[in-house]
């Protein structure tokens, strides 16, 4: 017999959009039509270089970046470009995270950008 326990998964919100917002140069990840998380980037030839990525108070703390990160870093593999990761929280999150290795060009090891680290 299985007994029904509430999980993270049951408590997550289903009021959840992710998307790429190319005319801010950024990846969003809003709950219930309000910006949670944000994280921005330059396009590049062959290449997505992450800045930075902020998370609104009201949302600290509870996954959502590493759920964007996952959304944004997929994405820019399905589009054949590869990763820079000048970001802090996408650096961690590509360090801890298995399979987009073979699509990341450090920051010490990637094309000069013009952006300061």
């Amino acid at each position: 017999m299985t007994e029904n326990m509430m999980s993270t998964e049951d408590r997550f919100t289903p009021d959840v959009t992710l998307r790429r917002n190319d005319a801010q140069h950024r990846y969003e990840l809003l709950v219930g039509g309000k910006l949670a998380v944000q994280s921005f980037y330059q396009d590049l030839p062959g290449h997505i270089d992450f800045s930075h990525t902020e998370t609104s108070p009201d949302f600290e703390g509870q996954g959502l970046g590493k759920v964007l990160a996952h959304f944004a870093l997929d994405d820019v593999v399905a589009a054949g470009k590869r990763i820079i990761p000048h970001c802090p929280f996408i650096a961690a999150y590509l360090r801890k995270h298995e399979g987009y290795e073979q699509c990341v060009d450090w920051p010490e090891r990637a094309p000069r950008t013009g952006l300061g680290a």
